[in-house]
Protein backbone atom coordinates (compact mmCIF):
# COMPACT_ATOMS: atom_id res chain seq x y z
CA UNK A 1 0.00 0.00 0.00
CA UNK A 2 1.23 3.37 -1.20
CA UNK A 3 0.61 6.79 0.49
CA UNK A 4 -2.22 7.51 -2.39
CA UNK A 5 -3.72 3.94 -1.28
CA UNK A 6 -3.40 4.63 2.40
CA UNK A 7 -5.64 8.24 1.64
CA UNK A 8 -8.00 6.47 -0.24
CA UNK A 9 -8.58 3.81 2.10
CA UNK A 10 -8.96 6.73 4.86
CA UNK A 11 -11.52 8.14 2.82
CA UNK A 12 -14.09 5.09 2.14
CA UNK A 13 -14.09 4.85 5.94
CA UNK A 14 -14.37 1.29 7.49
CA UNK A 15 -15.83 -1.40 6.18
CA UNK A 16 -15.80 -5.51 6.53
CA UNK A 17 -11.98 -5.45 5.51
CA UNK A 18 -10.87 -1.75 7.37
CA UNK A 19 -10.73 -0.64 11.06
CA UNK A 20 -9.16 2.24 12.44
CA UNK A 21 -7.81 2.22 15.45
CA UNK A 22 -6.46 5.31 17.23
CA UNK A 23 -4.16 4.13 19.18
CA UNK A 24 -3.57 0.73 21.73
CA UNK A 25 -4.91 1.64 24.83
CA UNK A 26 -7.83 -0.60 24.87
CA UNK A 27 -6.33 -3.88 24.28
CA UNK A 28 -9.35 -6.09 24.26
CA UNK A 29 -11.10 -4.42 20.97
CA UNK A 30 -7.64 -4.95 18.92
CA UNK A 31 -7.65 -8.55 20.09
CA UNK A 32 -11.31 -8.70 19.50
CA UNK A 33 -10.87 -7.17 15.38
CA UNK A 34 -7.49 -9.19 14.87
CA UNK A 35 -9.99 -12.49 15.54
CA UNK A 36 -12.72 -11.22 13.53
CA UNK A 37 -11.22 -10.42 10.97
CA UNK A 38 -9.06 -13.88 11.17
CA UNK A 39 -12.38 -15.74 11.14
CA UNK A 40 -13.99 -13.98 8.05
CA UNK A 41 -12.02 -12.78 4.68
CA UNK A 42 -9.07 -11.11 6.87
CA UNK A 43 -8.62 -7.30 6.87
CA UNK A 44 -6.44 -4.33 7.79
CA UNK A 45 -5.83 -2.77 11.58
CA UNK A 46 -5.05 1.04 10.72
CA UNK A 47 -3.58 2.75 14.13
CA UNK A 48 -3.02 6.01 13.97
CA UNK A 49 -6.40 6.88 12.64
CA UNK A 50 -9.48 8.09 14.79
CA UNK A 51 -12.98 6.79 13.97
CA UNK A 52 -14.10 10.14 11.96
CA UNK A 53 -10.91 9.46 9.85
CA UNK A 54 -8.92 12.22 10.93
CA UNK A 55 -4.83 10.91 11.01
CA UNK A 56 -3.92 11.68 15.04
CA UNK A 57 -0.92 9.18 14.08
CA UNK A 58 1.11 7.21 16.82
CA UNK A 59 4.17 8.15 18.77
CA UNK A 60 6.13 4.96 19.44
CA UNK A 61 6.54 2.49 16.49
CA UNK A 62 8.57 0.01 18.24
CA UNK A 63 6.38 -0.19 21.50
CA UNK A 64 3.24 -0.64 19.51
CA UNK A 65 4.56 -3.12 16.63
CA UNK A 66 5.70 -5.09 20.22
CA UNK A 67 2.15 -4.57 21.55
CA UNK A 68 0.56 -6.45 18.51
CA UNK A 69 2.74 -9.23 17.88
CA UNK A 70 2.30 -9.80 21.38
CA UNK A 71 -1.78 -9.43 21.49
CA UNK A 72 -1.84 -11.58 17.99
CA UNK A 73 0.06 -14.59 19.72
CA UNK A 74 -0.63 -14.46 22.78
CA UNK A 75 -3.96 -13.19 23.40
CA UNK A 76 -5.97 -14.57 20.39
CA UNK A 77 -6.28 -18.91 20.15
CA UNK A 78 -4.73 -20.31 18.57
CA UNK A 79 -2.46 -17.03 17.86
CA UNK A 80 -2.98 -15.21 14.71
CA UNK A 81 0.30 -14.40 12.32
CA UNK A 82 0.00 -11.06 11.46
CA UNK A 83 2.20 -8.60 9.21
CA UNK A 84 2.75 -5.28 9.85
CA UNK A 85 4.04 -2.40 8.12
CA UNK A 86 5.08 1.36 8.53
CA UNK A 87 3.46 3.90 6.36
CA UNK A 88 3.92 7.85 6.69
CA UNK A 89 0.75 10.70 6.31
CA UNK A 90 0.78 14.07 6.97
CA UNK A 91 3.85 13.84 8.67
CA UNK A 92 2.46 11.25 11.15
CA UNK A 93 3.23 7.85 11.68
CA UNK A 94 0.86 5.01 10.95
CA UNK A 95 0.65 1.16 11.20
CA UNK A 96 -1.12 -0.91 9.11
CA UNK A 97 -1.84 -4.64 10.83
CA UNK A 98 -2.54 -7.23 7.68
CA UNK A 99 -4.55 -9.72 9.20
CA UNK A 100 -5.29 -12.49 6.80
CA UNK A 101 -8.15 -15.21 6.73
CA UNK A 102 -6.99 -17.58 9.04
CA UNK A 103 -6.04 -21.34 8.15
CA UNK A 104 -7.00 -22.36 11.45
CA UNK A 105 -10.20 -21.18 12.28
CA UNK A 106 -12.44 -20.28 14.47
CA UNK A 107 -9.85 -18.26 16.10
CA UNK A 108 -11.11 -16.86 19.99
CA UNK A 109 -10.41 -14.02 22.04
CA UNK A 110 -8.74 -15.33 25.95
CA UNK A 111 -11.55 -14.37 27.27
CA UNK A 112 -13.83 -17.38 25.28
CA UNK A 113 -15.32 -14.98 22.85
CA UNK A 114 -15.72 -15.84 18.74
CA UNK A 115 -15.89 -13.11 16.83
CA UNK A 116 -16.30 -12.18 12.85
CA UNK A 117 -16.55 -9.06 11.13
CA UNK A 118 -19.96 -8.00 9.57
CA UNK A 119 -19.90 -4.80 7.60
CA UNK A 120 -18.41 -2.10 9.39
CA UNK A 121 -17.99 -3.74 13.17
CA UNK A 122 -16.77 -6.84 14.93
CA UNK A 123 -19.68 -8.40 16.26
CA UNK A 124 -19.92 -11.82 18.22
CA UNK A 125 -20.51 -14.96 15.88
CA UNK A 126 -24.09 -16.27 16.15
CA UNK A 127 -24.72 -20.08 17.42
CA UNK A 128 -25.03 -21.08 13.72
CA UNK A 129 -22.05 -18.58 12.57
CA UNK A 130 -19.73 -20.20 14.82
CA UNK A 131 -21.16 -24.03 13.99
CA UNK A 132 -20.58 -23.08 10.34
CA UNK A 133 -16.19 -21.81 11.64
CA UNK A 134 -15.88 -25.36 13.06
CA UNK A 135 -17.04 -26.66 10.02
CA UNK A 136 -14.99 -25.29 7.67
CA UNK A 137 -12.07 -26.54 10.21
CA UNK A 138 -13.39 -30.19 10.07
CA UNK A 139 -13.43 -30.14 14.05
CA UNK A 140 -17.31 -30.46 14.22
CA UNK A 141 -20.07 -31.84 11.65
CA UNK A 142 -23.60 -30.03 11.75
CA UNK A 143 -25.17 -33.27 11.02
CA UNK A 144 -23.25 -34.97 13.55
CA UNK A 145 -24.77 -32.18 16.63
CA UNK A 146 -27.94 -32.74 18.57
CA UNK A 147 -31.47 -31.97 17.08
CA UNK A 148 -32.69 -28.83 19.54
CA UNK A 149 -35.71 -30.05 21.36
CA UNK A 150 -36.32 -33.46 19.83
CA UNK A 151 -35.78 -36.55 21.58
CA UNK A 152 -35.69 -40.60 21.50
CA UNK A 153 -39.62 -40.91 20.87
CA UNK A 154 -39.77 -38.34 17.88
CA UNK A 155 -38.08 -41.14 15.87
CA UNK A 156 -39.62 -43.43 13.17
CA UNK A 157 -37.66 -46.85 15.17
CA UNK A 158 -39.94 -49.46 12.94
CA UNK A 159 -38.76 -46.94 9.85
CA UNK A 160 -34.78 -47.57 11.17
CA UNK A 161 -35.32 -51.50 11.44
CA UNK A 162 -37.00 -51.42 7.61
CA UNK A 163 -33.42 -49.45 6.97
CA UNK A 164 -30.89 -51.63 8.29
CA UNK A 165 -32.74 -54.87 7.25
CA UNK A 166 -32.81 -53.48 3.53
CA UNK A 167 -29.66 -51.24 3.24
CA UNK A 168 -27.42 -52.46 6.36
CA UNK A 169 -28.37 -56.01 6.03
CA UNK A 170 -28.22 -57.06 9.67
CA UNK A 171 -31.67 -57.65 11.99
CA UNK A 172 -31.84 -55.51 14.76
CA UNK A 173 -33.15 -56.41 18.02
CA UNK A 174 -34.95 -54.63 20.69
CA UNK A 175 -32.04 -54.20 22.79
CA UNK A 176 -29.39 -53.35 20.42
CA UNK A 177 -31.26 -50.47 19.00
CA UNK A 178 -29.29 -47.68 20.70
CA UNK A 179 -26.24 -48.88 20.23
CA UNK A 180 -26.69 -48.92 16.67
CA UNK A 181 -28.29 -45.57 16.44
CA UNK A 182 -25.33 -44.33 18.84
CA UNK A 183 -22.67 -45.92 16.29
CA UNK A 184 -23.90 -44.74 12.85
CA UNK A 185 -24.62 -41.33 14.63
CA UNK A 186 -28.14 -40.74 14.97
CA UNK A 187 -28.66 -40.04 18.45
CA UNK A 188 -26.01 -38.66 21.08
CA UNK A 189 -24.81 -40.29 24.52
CA UNK A 190 -27.91 -39.28 26.05
CA UNK A 191 -30.21 -40.54 23.34
CA UNK A 192 -31.29 -37.44 21.64
CA UNK A 193 -31.34 -37.50 17.78
CA UNK A 194 -28.68 -35.71 16.13
CA UNK A 195 -29.29 -34.17 13.16
CA UNK A 196 -28.97 -37.12 10.82
CA UNK A 197 -31.36 -38.83 13.42
CA UNK A 198 -34.14 -36.69 12.73
CA UNK A 199 -33.77 -35.91 8.50
CA UNK A 200 -33.54 -39.67 8.42
CA UNK A 201 -35.25 -41.40 10.96
CA UNK A 202 -37.68 -38.45 12.29
CA UNK A 203 -41.50 -39.29 12.26
CA UNK A 204 -41.63 -35.12 11.37
CA UNK A 205 -38.22 -33.85 10.84
CA UNK A 206 -39.53 -30.52 9.48
CA UNK A 207 -41.15 -29.70 13.21
CA UNK A 208 -37.30 -29.41 14.32
CA UNK A 209 -35.73 -28.70 11.67
CA UNK A 210 -37.88 -26.52 9.70
CA UNK A 211 -35.27 -26.09 6.43
CA UNK A 212 -35.53 -29.38 6.09
CA UNK A 213 -37.73 -29.25 3.16
CA UNK A 214 -37.92 -28.94 -0.35
CA UNK A 215 -39.86 -26.99 -2.66
CA UNK A 216 -40.71 -27.64 -5.79
CA UNK A 217 -41.76 -24.79 -8.38
CA UNK A 218 -43.15 -24.98 -12.28
CA UNK A 219 -42.98 -21.76 -13.95
CA UNK A 220 -44.79 -21.46 -17.21
CA UNK A 221 -41.47 -19.01 -18.71
CA UNK A 222 -38.25 -18.60 -18.29
CA UNK A 223 -38.13 -16.04 -15.40
CA UNK A 224 -38.21 -16.59 -11.33
CA UNK A 225 -40.39 -13.53 -11.13
CA UNK A 226 -42.99 -15.06 -13.42
CA UNK A 227 -45.84 -16.73 -10.66
CA UNK A 228 -45.31 -20.37 -10.88
CA UNK A 229 -47.71 -22.65 -12.55
CA UNK A 230 -47.55 -25.35 -9.97
CA UNK A 231 -46.17 -25.51 -6.82
CA UNK A 232 -45.55 -27.55 -4.04
CA UNK A 233 -43.40 -27.52 -0.26
CA UNK A 234 -42.82 -31.30 0.40
CA UNK A 235 -41.45 -32.35 3.71
CA UNK A 236 -40.89 -35.21 5.43
CA UNK A 237 -37.71 -38.06 5.61
CA UNK A 238 -34.52 -37.62 3.34
CA UNK A 239 -35.41 -40.76 1.28
CA UNK A 240 -39.12 -39.59 1.17
CA UNK A 241 -38.19 -36.18 -0.35
CA UNK A 242 -35.96 -37.82 -3.28
CA UNK A 243 -38.90 -39.82 -4.00
CA UNK A 244 -41.63 -37.27 -3.94
CA UNK A 245 -39.02 -34.48 -5.67
CA UNK A 246 -38.70 -37.34 -8.29
CA UNK A 247 -42.63 -37.32 -9.01
CA UNK A 248 -43.12 -33.71 -9.25
CA UNK A 249 -39.67 -33.84 -11.86
CA UNK A 250 -41.62 -36.38 -14.07
CA UNK A 251 -44.91 -34.37 -13.84
CA UNK A 252 -43.82 -31.26 -15.65
CA UNK A 253 -41.07 -33.01 -17.72
CA UNK A 254 -42.03 -34.64 -21.03
CA UNK A 255 -41.10 -38.35 -21.67
CA UNK A 256 -41.21 -39.42 -25.29
CA UNK A 257 -42.42 -42.89 -26.46
CA UNK A 258 -40.54 -44.47 -29.46
CA UNK A 259 -41.67 -47.30 -31.16
CA UNK A 260 -39.54 -49.63 -33.05
CA UNK A 261 -40.48 -52.54 -34.42
CA UNK A 262 -41.38 -54.64 -31.05
CA UNK A 263 -39.36 -52.39 -28.90
CA UNK A 264 -40.57 -48.74 -26.62
CA UNK A 265 -37.74 -46.34 -26.19
CA UNK A 266 -38.18 -43.66 -23.58
CA UNK A 267 -36.60 -40.51 -24.47
CA UNK A 268 -36.53 -37.84 -21.92
CA UNK A 269 -36.20 -34.11 -21.68
CA UNK A 270 -33.07 -34.40 -19.09
CA UNK A 271 -32.22 -37.69 -17.83
CA UNK A 272 -33.45 -39.18 -14.97
CA UNK A 273 -30.29 -40.22 -13.58
CA UNK A 274 -28.67 -36.76 -13.59
CA UNK A 275 -31.76 -34.78 -11.99
CA UNK A 276 -31.60 -37.72 -9.20
CA UNK A 277 -27.59 -36.96 -9.15
CA UNK A 278 -28.12 -33.19 -8.72
CA UNK A 279 -31.04 -33.31 -5.81
CA UNK A 280 -28.63 -35.98 -4.16
CA UNK A 281 -26.09 -34.35 -4.29
CA UNK A 282 -27.88 -30.93 -2.93
CA UNK A 283 -29.28 -33.26 0.15
CA UNK A 284 -25.63 -34.40 0.66
CA UNK A 285 -23.49 -31.19 0.47
CA UNK A 286 -25.91 -28.38 1.37
CA UNK A 287 -25.24 -26.03 4.44
CA UNK A 288 -27.40 -27.68 6.93
CA UNK A 289 -26.70 -24.40 9.47
CA UNK A 290 -28.87 -22.33 6.73
CA UNK A 291 -32.40 -21.84 7.70
CA UNK A 292 -33.38 -21.89 3.94
CA UNK A 293 -35.21 -24.84 2.03
CA UNK A 294 -33.70 -26.52 -1.21
CA UNK A 295 -35.27 -25.12 -4.14
CA UNK A 296 -36.26 -26.98 -7.63
CA UNK A 297 -37.80 -24.68 -9.82
CA UNK A 298 -38.88 -26.32 -13.67
CA UNK A 299 -38.67 -22.99 -16.44
CA UNK A 300 -39.64 -23.59 -19.94
CA UNK A 301 -37.09 -24.00 -21.06
CA UNK A 302 -34.26 -25.60 -18.29
CA UNK A 303 -34.63 -27.16 -14.80
CA UNK A 304 -32.48 -25.17 -11.76
CA UNK A 305 -31.52 -27.50 -8.38
CA UNK A 306 -30.83 -24.40 -5.62
CA UNK A 307 -28.78 -25.57 -2.81
CA UNK A 308 -28.01 -23.28 0.79
CA UNK A 309 -24.34 -22.32 1.16
CA UNK A 310 -21.34 -22.54 -0.42
CA UNK A 311 -19.20 -24.97 -1.69
CA UNK A 312 -17.48 -26.81 1.36
CA UNK A 313 -13.83 -26.07 2.39
CA UNK A 314 -11.59 -25.85 -1.05
CA UNK A 315 -13.62 -26.93 -2.99
CA UNK A 316 -14.24 -25.19 -6.49
CA UNK A 317 -16.46 -25.24 -9.22
CA UNK A 318 -13.32 -26.14 -11.38
CA UNK A 319 -12.62 -29.18 -9.25
CA UNK A 320 -15.81 -30.70 -9.15
CA UNK A 321 -16.30 -30.58 -13.12
CA UNK A 322 -13.24 -32.74 -13.28
CA UNK A 323 -14.38 -35.15 -9.98
CA UNK A 324 -11.16 -33.82 -8.59
CA UNK A 325 -12.99 -32.97 -5.63
CA UNK A 326 -14.76 -35.06 -2.56
CA UNK A 327 -14.82 -33.14 0.65
CA UNK A 328 -17.99 -33.51 2.88
CA UNK A 329 -19.55 -31.11 4.84
CA UNK A 330 -22.53 -33.66 6.35
CA UNK A 331 -20.82 -37.23 6.31
CA UNK A 332 -23.39 -38.83 8.41
CA UNK A 333 -25.99 -37.51 5.63
CA UNK A 334 -23.61 -38.89 2.71
CA UNK A 335 -22.67 -42.37 4.41
CA UNK A 336 -26.38 -43.33 4.90
CA UNK A 337 -27.04 -42.25 1.49
CA UNK A 338 -24.27 -44.40 0.00
CA UNK A 339 -25.70 -47.34 2.07
CA UNK A 340 -28.57 -46.34 -0.05
CA UNK A 341 -26.73 -46.69 -3.39
CA UNK A 342 -27.44 -43.43 -4.05
CA UNK A 343 -23.30 -41.83 -4.18
CA UNK A 344 -20.52 -43.26 -5.19
CA UNK A 345 -18.06 -41.73 -2.61
CA UNK A 346 -16.19 -41.38 -5.74
CA UNK A 347 -16.82 -37.47 -5.98
CA UNK A 348 -17.80 -38.44 -9.49
CA UNK A 349 -21.44 -36.73 -9.35
CA UNK A 350 -21.11 -33.72 -11.17
CA UNK A 351 -19.00 -35.12 -13.83
CA UNK A 352 -21.38 -37.29 -14.65
CA UNK A 353 -23.88 -34.94 -14.88
CA UNK A 354 -22.09 -32.79 -17.35
CA UNK A 355 -21.77 -36.18 -19.42
CA UNK A 356 -25.33 -37.23 -19.33
CA UNK A 357 -26.38 -33.93 -20.19
CA UNK A 358 -24.47 -32.94 -22.96
CA UNK A 359 -24.64 -36.58 -24.53
CA UNK A 360 -28.36 -36.36 -24.21
CA UNK A 361 -29.28 -32.33 -25.12
CA UNK A 362 -26.48 -31.33 -26.89
CA UNK A 363 -26.01 -28.79 -24.25
CA UNK A 364 -24.06 -28.18 -21.05
CA UNK A 365 -25.65 -27.93 -17.58
CA UNK A 366 -24.26 -25.18 -15.86
CA UNK A 367 -23.43 -23.85 -12.15
CA UNK A 368 -22.83 -21.18 -10.28
CA UNK A 369 -21.99 -20.00 -6.85
CA UNK A 370 -23.96 -17.20 -5.29
CA UNK A 371 -23.05 -15.60 -1.89
CA UNK A 372 -26.14 -17.68 -0.67
CA UNK A 373 -26.77 -20.54 -3.11
CA UNK A 374 -25.12 -23.55 -5.21
CA UNK A 375 -27.05 -23.47 -8.17
CA UNK A 376 -27.24 -26.22 -11.21
CA UNK A 377 -28.88 -25.69 -14.18
CA UNK A 378 -29.92 -28.63 -16.40
CA UNK A 379 -31.42 -27.53 -19.80
CA UNK A 380 -34.27 -28.78 -21.59
CA UNK A 381 -34.15 -31.04 -24.91
CA UNK A 382 -37.72 -29.94 -26.89
CA UNK A 383 -39.40 -32.86 -27.59
CA UNK A 384 -42.62 -34.19 -29.69
CA UNK A 385 -44.61 -36.14 -28.07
Amino acid sequence: MNNLELKERILRGEDCRTEFKEGLLRREAIVKSIVSFANTEGGQLIIGVNDTGDITGIENLDEAMRIIDDLSYNRCEPPVTVLQERMEADNKIILIVNVPKGSNRPYRTESGHYYIRSGNRSRQASREELLRLFQSSESIYFDESTAGKANYRDLNIDYFVEFANQYLHIPVEEEELPNYLRNLRLIDRNDKPTVTGLLFFGKRPSDFLHYSRIVCACIKGDDIAIAPFDKKELTGKIPELIEDTRRFLRLYLVTEHKIEGFASELNEEIPEVALREAIVNAIAHRDYTISAPIRVIIYSDRVEIRTPGKLPNTVTIESIKIGGAHVLRNPTIYNLLYKMGMVTDLGSGVRRIIKLVRSHTGKDADFLLTDSEFIVTLPRRELKV
